[in-house]
């Protein structure tokens, strides 16, 4: 069952430069899909539309039964808040709060904080003990827990991920593909977008983007 479809989805700046044309995408429950490209090929702009960061310019966008070609900016905000959950290469943690604070700070924008379930988010990514650090004394792959643990705490339909293994050493770049891996064999639709061959075969299935299109599709 589809739970993404974007059916000829262009994406015109400035009246003029195509960043992308005509793409045809479909992402099914529980898929784990890779999309690949260098950079300039357009996947940044496909993820800002997947992820309501932008609006097409022309197409068709439907995300769990919404059409996202028809909502305003602040509806388009409303499901990127209810409906994605995000991870960032660059974490976009709030630097004085703790680990604990920044989870329940997605908390905040959705529902109710809830101490107990965000520190229950912050378990599955192993980092209970560490709740009560702030960003700085965590590493880098202990911060892109933390994100991961964010984006899990609001029961998003769809996980998007952009470069999340950007910033990381081999190690931990190790652990958030396996902590991607568990969440994939729960069900989870993910989505990666990155630049990484190693990153874009641990995924289900993999788009390459070249010049604004969808040069191929493999399986991995």
């Amino acid at each position: 069952m589809a739970l993404l479809e974007l059916k000829d989805v262009s994406m015109i700046y400035n009246g003029k430069v195509k960043a992308l044309e005509n793409i045809n995408l479909t992402v099914s429950k529980g898929e784990w899909l890779a999309i690949m490209g260098p950079s300039g090929s357009g996947k940044t702009t496909l993820m800002n539309i997947i992820g309501c960061m932008d609006h097409a310019t022309s197409g068709e966008i439907n995300l769990d039964g919404i059409s996202l070609m028809d909502v305003n900016n602040e509806e388009l905000t409303s499901v990127r808040r209810d409906k994605i959950g995000m991870v960032f290469q660059q974490f976009h943690l709030v630097p004085y709060l703790t680990a604990l604070e920044n989870v329940m700070v997605a908390q905040y924008y959705h529902s109710i904080p809830d101490a107990d379930e965000a520190l229950a988010a912050l378990k599955r990514v192993g980092l209970e003990d560490r709740a009560s650090h702030l960003p700085s004394q965590l590493s880098g792959g202990e911060q892109q827990r933390v994100c991961i643990a964010r984006a899990l705490i609001n029961y998003p339909v769809l996980i998007l991920a952009d470069e999340p293994t950007g910033n990381l050493d081999e190690a931990n770049q190790n652990l958030v593909m396996k902590i991607f891996h568990q969440l994939h064999d729960e069900g989870h639709t993910i989505i990666t977008v990155t630049h990484s061959p190693d990153v874009g075969k641990e995924a289900e299935h993999c788009v390459v983007i070249e010049h604004g299109h969808i040069k191929n599709a493999e399986v991995s």
